[in-house]
């Protein structure tokens, strides 16, 4: 599990991987642990082996993973902006494990540090019979300077240790389970400390949270929330945090996108050709029907820890154009497009916003080609590599093939740092999805 905490080998720590003896098939062999103020086993609430008869129907109200289709988190990470996309892919994978053949759900996990990738991951989670829900592992993919810097995190239950319990089906103050159970790979503990707890949510009070904290391998700790309907819900260690802004369908609403963000979509599209023509009287008129625009919009139901972010990079995008700083005002256009395709989520399709973001990473990769940022450039075409996982669902054969297409010769042009190639070949890709 990662947000703020690594889960991966804390340097210094050795822990035993003696299986303890298991008493009765129904049990479920615990790893030892040293060196950590683990709860006792009477505390534990996850030792029972459990059952999968329906395992990706998952009821359970404080981890509803195969009802959210997209979520959205947003904090701070060692002071710097941290945002992450979660998304249920259409796919299901089976796992062995326990002697259990068990079909999981697959949920893609993308973070952003300073609005670059930063970590990717496929969780695989399951819910057993008695309404618990399981995880049964991750593929992670941590990134650095544009690449893919190691997979540190990453586990498998049956191959690497057992399936370990995310989220009990009636959690109760003092509950202990491990939703990572593999000493010197991954090692989660949590505790329950309080229940109905009323929250602070996207759109208004939430009620039913619970309040947990969870021990690390390292032994640092932190404190969490979940929420019914949404899930995990705030994320702190003190310093950093990582926050829900918005789900869906949880926070989904009829009608079609209001005009003030369309406005500010089709603004910031504009400002951004605005500001590579050098057009700056066009791209003022647009930012100035744009912040209009957002007055209207700020007076309706946006999420509360979106409304700042969407008001800083306005605030930063009429400051690029006032000062004619093309490079500015074109990455600024990108931000609050971001952020205005956020607020659409609770309007339209998941798949459609998907294509928007990315056309919006075609964009910034070709700002980053513009400047020869190799990293930038490198570490764009991975994030597009990523959404693409995301939209190729609903689409016809021959679009995806020629998609597909595309984005392996940008990917040649990406190697071959040819900036040119790789900005020309974003350019048919944005046309491409400007027709879906």
């Amino acid at each position: 599990m990662r947000f703020l905490h690594s889960s991966t080998v804390a340097l210094g720590l050795l822990s035993a991987l003696v299986v303890s003896a298991c008493t009765s098939t129904s049990t479920i062999p615990q790893p030892g642990v040293v060196h950590l103020p683990v709860a006792p086993e009477a505390a534990r609430v996850d030792l029972a082996m459990p059952t999968f008869s329906n395992p990706t129907n998952v009821t359970n109200p404080l981890f509803p993973a195969s009802s959210q289709a997209s979520v959205l988190l947003v904090g701070t990470v060692d002071g710097r902006a941290f945002r992450t996309e979660v998304t249920l892919l259409p796919g299901t994978r089976i796992i062995e494990w326990g002697g259990q053949s068990v079909e999981v759900l697959v949920s893609q996990y993308m973070a952003y540090l300073d609005g670059r990738i930063h970590e990717v991951a496929y969780d695989f989670y399951a819910q057993a019979d008695d309404g618990s829900v399981w995880y049964f592992g991750e593929d992670v993919f941590n990134f650095a300077d544009g690449a893919i810097a190691n997979t540190h995190g990453t586990w498998l239950a049956g191959r690497d240790g057992p399936a370990a319990m995310i989220m009990p089906a009636d959690p109760k103050v003092g509950d202990v389970y491990r939703p990572e159970n593999i000493p010197g790979l991954v090692f989660e503990e949590v505790t329950v400390k309080r229940l109905g707890q009323t929250l602070d949510g996207p759109l208004g009070p939430i009620e039913g949270g619970i309040a947990v904290q969870e021990l690390h391998m390292d032994g640092a700790t932190e404190d969490k929330t979940f929420a019914p309907a949404y899930g995990e819900f705030l994320t702190s260690d003190g310093v950093d945090t990582e926050a829900l802004a918005m789900a869906v369908p949880t926070d989904a609403t009829s009608g079609s996108v209001p005009v003030s963000m369309t406005t500010i979509a089709d603004g910031a599209a504009t400002v951004y050709a605005a500001a590579d023509a050098r057009s700056w009287d066009a791209a003022s008129a647009a930012v100035e029907d744009m912040t209009t625009a957002w007055a209207d919009a700020a007076l309706g139901n946006v999420p509360r820890l979106i409304e700042p972010l969407l008001a800083d990079a306005l605030d930063a995008l009429g400051k690029a154009v006032n000062d004619h700083d093309a490079e500015a005002a074109r990455q600024a256009a990108i931000n609050v497009a971001q952020w205005s395709l956020d607020l659409q989520l609770r309007y339209r399709p998941v798949t459609e916003v998907d294509i928007g973001r990315f056309d919006l990473w075609l964009a910034q990769l070709q700002l980053d080609a513009e400047a020869e940022d190799a990293g930038g450039v490198s570490g764009d075409l991975l994030t597009l590599d990523y959404i693409r996982d995301r939209i190729l669902r609903g689409m016809e054969a021959s679009t995806a093939a020629e998609l597909n297409l595309a984005v392996e010769e940008l990917q040649t042009a990406v190697t071959d740092a040819d900036f040119g190639a790789a900005s020309e070949i974003a350019q048919g890709l944005r046309d491409l999805v400007a027709g879906l």
